[in-house]
């Protein structure tokens, strides 16, 4: 699946504001994950997972300098494409200038179908590429709508490059967190340590298997994308 009009350009960001989005054919609100105003218990999750993996190093056809870095990759539709894992995604909509609504396919929750809905702002340069999470919110039957206002989550993804003896690596630093209201019965009836503990279990065991995962699909995706830039260059 494609990127829709790709500008050629994974800290808690959540608050009780909203971000106003621009776009040329009139004004797209994204709004900021909030918890209810309610004085409902909260548990508070996280996980983190660093990762470190070697470039492989890409040279003009019959040899010379060195081409195609990876931030060019980054930097360019097809780069954007895979930071998003776009071929995972049901749809992706670019709603301004780095920002992207990617809705995930459907999944069984509680017996009832709810599609996942992430708005997602990426913003790369020569020295990085940073992905956060504006807004994580459900989509499907009323009762789980309702959940959204009793939850929130940030994300942040933070790529960097370089070098150590000549061999380029890439570095990926991945920090999750959520906040969950504890509001229903029985879990009203404990501790928010009952939540939190198993919870950050399942939450970095998550994140552990994903983000080598992408890694790997990152690096998958630049190879093609390189071996695209040189045949044109033939």
């Amino acid at each position: 699946m494609r990127v829709a009009n790709v500008s050629s350009s994974f800290p808690s960001i959540f608050s009780h504001q909203s971000l106003i989005s621009r776009r040329r054919s009139g004004v797209v609100r994204v709004s900021r994950a909030k918890l209810s105003e309610s004085n409902a218990r909260r548990a508070n999750l996280s996980a983190d997972k660093k990762e470190r993996i070697a470039v492989p190093s890409y040279r003009r056809i019959g040899g010379g300098e060195m081409v195609f870095h990876i931030s060019e990759f980054l930097n360019h539709p097809s780069g954007v494409e895979a930071i998003l894992n776009s071929r995972a995604l049901q749809s992706v909509q670019s709603l301004d200038l780095g920002i992207y609504r990617c809705v995930l396919p459907q999944i069984q929750l509680l017996n009832l179908e709810v599609a996942p809905v992430l708005d997602l702002q990426v913003t790369s340069t020569k020295e990085d590429c940073t992905v956060e999470l504006l807004s994580c919110k459900f989509k499907g039957s009323e009762v789980l709508e309702r959940q959204n206002d009793h939850f929130s989550a940030s994300m942040r993804n933070h790529i960097t490059w370089g070098n150590i003896d000549s061999e380029s690596f890439l570095d990926v630093d991945v920090k999750l967190n959520v906040v969950l209201e504890i509001y229903t019965y029985p879990f009203t009836l404990l501790p928010e340590s009952a939540v939190e503990g198993p919870g950050n279990l399942v939450m970095q065991a998550l994140v552990d298997r994903l983000v080598p995962l992408h890694v790997q699909q990152l690096l998958q995706g630049y190879d093609k994308w390189v071996h695209r830039q040189q045949e044109v260059l033939r």
